[in-house]
């Protein structure tokens, strides 16, 4: 089977284990044809604000280097790519294009984890019902600015609550815009793997892929590495075995962003 990935993170975010490389080697080792690094992005906060849980932006210097020299070395035995997972915050979004096109950025992936940021905000995973609704918003303004190649573990709200009616209808916004966008949702491994190991559904959920497979979305399996053996073949072949059965379009590659021609359209604005 020919196995992607394009959800990887390092060390730099304070909550993912092992060498850079140590991730490039599991790949290969598991035969994986693409790996795409996607650590959680930096900011740069105006209140100087640190975060806990991301790499920082004097961090990303090193993240680069490292990335592009794995990607030269084990060229001919792999396609690296050199990405990040990044929120919306809608008053730093053109700080981001710009780093974007600054850093020669492949791709951004959307994993909707704060609302507003995680300076104030709250983390979608564990967050009050009355911000339910700023969840779904969130991740369908973010899709619409066309700066994120997918959105990440899209039901990352059922952490916090149970399946209800409000959910639902949040969960067709999301799809319904996946697939007037033609963007990917992902299928979540690091997700799967948490809810083998709790005997508890949460992300992936199976009548989130239901509503998804009524809009013919498309699809991508996300590891969501956070340490080299999450890039395990069988978690993999077993999230595309769950995922088969639905009727999306499952996607094996995503292209490179054009942050430029991004950028150009919102000075139009």
């Amino acid at each position: 089977m020919s196995r992607v990935n394009f959800h990887t993170h390092t060390s730099r975010c304070k909550h993912a284990y092992g060498k850079d490389e140590e991730y490039v080697i599991s790949a290969i080792e598991n035969q994986y044809k693409i790996l795409g690094f996607s650590d959680h992005s930096c900011w740069k906060y105006n209140t100087g604000f640190v975060s806990g849980m991301r790499m920082r932006l004097n961090e990303f210097d090193g993240y680069k280097n490292s990335i592009l020299s794995l990607k030269e070395k084990y060229k001919d035995y792999i396609e690296i790519r050199f990405g990040m997972e990044a929120e919306y915050f809608p008053k730093y979004m053109e700080w981001m294009l710009d780093f974007c096109i600054k850093e020669d950025i492949d791709y951004l992936i959307l994993g909707n984890h704060y609302n507003k940021s995680d300076e104030l905000g709250c983390y979608y995973g564990h967050c009050s019902y009355n911000r339910i609704n700023d969840y779904f918003e969130d991740c369908i303004k973010g899709m619409e600015t066309g700066m994120y190649a997918y959105l990440a573990h899209p039901e990352l709200i059922l952490r916090s609550h149970r399946w209800d009616e409000n959910i639902e209808m949040g969960f067709h916004r999301i799809c319904q815009k996946a697939k007037e966008l033609d963007i990917p949702l992902e299928y979540n491994v690091l997700g799967l793997q948490m809810n083998m190991r709790m005997n508890k559904e949460m992300y992936p959920h199976k009548k989130f892929w239901k509503i998804a497979s009524f809009y013919h979305n498309k699809a991508i399996i996300g590891m969501d590495a956070h340490q080299p053996r999450d890039l395990d073949a069988e978690l993999y072949d077993l999230a595309f075995y769950h995922l088969s059965k639905y009727d999306v379009e499952i996607v094996k590659d995503i292209p490179k962003i054009d942050y430029q021609k991004i950028k150009k359209n919102f000075n139009k604005k």
